[in-house]
């Protein structure tokens, strides 16, 4: 093995421990949130004093995506890497930049603390439990100043190629969470969740500590470039403004649901937000997987290979369409058992397991939408140039669930908005696949909807094959099965079925990638239905592309154009 060799596969073996060590601490921080809800859910139910806090959750859920993800990766992860690679270190930008952010942010978070009654009234008018909701919704303007601390340091890590604390910010977070509900519910009640969330934000600036300052020790203190010193206000006007836009108008979707849902009973807005969480794994994990195929994706849009670029988002699309599609058949046919084994416990009661479990059924219709939309984004915010598209085709969508949700909620309810909610969001996605084809690369729209068609047929068939082995698990074992063994035939009942269904459906994209592995992920080669291979970018030869222009790298060893876009995680969870 040459020398040069023996620095690839050093350089994938970091790369993969890395990946594996960033999946582990991600997925930990993850499931404890979820531990975070059920707890929630646990001691105090759902019900007036819920739903207050829920009002105050609306900041954490919305700065996440600004200051941690989306727009402060965008922002700081190209800068740095350009001053690594000409040997210069972050730290006098970081002396610079630094401070005026957490100016800035707190300039912010005082705002929001002075406003937060006016504030409360426009997001929930109806709300009962209003002083709860402004206190609560005032300890949580921390975030806005301790996230876009956290994000900042996040993004220069990970610049550094330093992954570890980046992925334990939320571990750490949900981890203060529970801390202080354990300490304080007994005392303060709902609001000892506030207090976790403000005290649990400071720990994901410490977990970051130790890592961040010896990046900055181990810099050299050269000036910033004159570039550098404008390139902030420079990004976030071209690049990260529609990022910013199109998150937030995602997100919107929560307070449309929010402010109908205050005019109604108590509880309305715990119950659409329990159902909520449950139907978002599903989404999360379908993203997840096809995230580690957007380098390759990133790298055909720099490229300029539109037909790879095509290829990618449909074969991507059909596999988180199999997925979500696949789980929503289960908790269409399970809702109620899901709901009543994850959340009856304590103050959360059978009455509040039926109004969440109706929830998450009509949630679940639109939980391909939501898959279709983070995928479909992420293909435009590849580009070089930065696009609003995204950003209308969601405000179009926000609006079509603002009407349905003003027209149906006094009459139906929580299921009106959460139709409201999911027929929005399928608007956006069925726009953003359309826009796709003239602004991106030429998508073959109506194979994407055979493609789609076909697995929606499939995951119907599935839902009752594992409805069907549910019951009869209950059946043959008598009235006393527990309902997780039912779950479990159940769950089994429809993957088998789905997946069976799909080999019966005949050749397709899903069982393409199946039988051949994801590219992205695996390094492996896929082929279209032509056989020919779709993926150079990971091939292990040496043979030039026939049909594609060769490719030159940068000097210095730097990404090529459009690869900083593969920093840029859309679609991801809320905190």
């Amino acid at each position: 093995m040459t020398p040069a060799d023996q620095d690839t596969v050093a350089r994938a073996t970091s790369v993969g421990r890395a990946a594996a060590l960033s999946g582990v601490l991600i997925g930990a921080g993850t499931g404890l949130g979820f531990v975070r809800d059920l707890v929630v859910a646990h001691l105090f139910g759902a019900n007036a004093a819920t739903d207050a806090f829920l009002v105050a959750w609306t900041i954490p859920e919305t700065v996440s995506p600004l200051l941690i993800e989306d727009a402060m990766a965008l922002l700081m992860v190209p800068v740095v890497t350009r001053m690594l690679a000409r040997g210069d270190g972050p730290r006098a930008l970081v002396g610079t930049a630094l401070p005026r952010l957490v100016i800035a942010l707190s300039a912010g978070a005082l705002t929001l603390v002075a406003a937060a009654p006016f504030i409360v009234d426009v997001l929930a008018p109806g709300l009962t439990e209003r002083d709860p909701a402004v206190r609560c919704f005032r300890l949580t303007a921390v975030t806005v100043v301790t996230f876009g601390v956290a994000g900042f340091m996040s993004a220069t890590l990970r610049a550094h190629h330093r992954f570890g604390p980046p992925a334990a910010i939320y571990l750490a977070y949900n981890v203060g969470i529970l801390a202080f509900i354990a300490g304080l519910s007994g005392l303060v009640g709902i609001t000892s969740v506030a207090v976790g969330v403000a005290c649990g934000s400071v720990l994901m600036i410490a977990v970051q500590a130790p890592a961040f300052v010896r990046c900055l020790r181990a810099s050299p203190a050269a000036p910033p470039a004159a570039r550098e010193r404008d390139v902030v206000p420079r990004i976030v006007l071209l690049a990260a403004a529609p990022i910013v836009v199109y998150t937030v108008t995602r997100q919107a979707q929560v307070f449309v649901e929010r402010f109908f849902a205050s005019e109604l009973a108590a509880g309305s807005i715990s119950h659409l937000n329990y159902a909520q969480k449950v139907a978002q794994v599903p989404m999360v994990l379908s993203l997840l997987i096809v995230t580690v195929t957007f380098p390759s994706l990133a790298r055909a849009m720099a490229d300029g290979d539109t037909a790879r670029v095509a290829h990618r988002i449909r074969q991507d699309l059909a596999v988180a369409s199999a997925m979500v599609l696949a789980a929503a058949a289960f908790l269409i046919a399970f809702a109620p058992a899901v709901i009543k084994l994850l959340f009856e416990h304590g103050e959360f009661t059978a009455e509040d397991t039926r109004s969440t479990a109706a929830i998450l059924r009509v949630y679940a219709l639109g939980l391909w939408g939501q898959s279709a939309v983070g995928l479909a984004a992420r293909a435009f915010f590849a580009q070089r140039r930065p696009t609003w598209r995204p950003a209308g085709f969601l405000a179009v969508g926000l609006a079509v669930t603002a009407a349905i949700g003003g027209a149906f909620a006094a009459s139906a309810g929580t299921l009106a908005l959460a139709a409201a909610n999911a027929a929005g969001i399928t608007l956006a996605a069925v726009l953003l696949l359309a826009g796709l084809r003239p602004d991106v690369a030429p998508v073959p729209l109506r194979r994407i909807a055979a493609d789609v068609l076909r697995l929606m047929l499939i995951a119907a068939g599935a839902c009752a094959a594992g409805l069907g082995t549910g019951l009869g698990t209950g059946a043959l074992l008598g009235a006393g099965t527990p309902a997780l063994v039912q779950l479990a035939a159940g769950g089994i009942g429809t993957a088998a079925a789905f997946a069976v269904l799909t080999v019966l459906a005949g050749p397709g994209p899903v069982t393409s990638w199946i039988t051949a592995g994801p590219s992205g992920a695996l390094g492996r080669r896929f082929r279209t239905d032509s056989g020919e291979t779709s993926d150079p970018a990971h091939r292990t030869d040496d043979t030039p592309d026939r049909d594609r222009p060769a490719r030159r790298d940068p000097p210095g060893g730097a990404d090529p154009p459009g690869a900083a876009g593969a920093d840029v995680p859309l679609g991801r969870s809320l905190p």
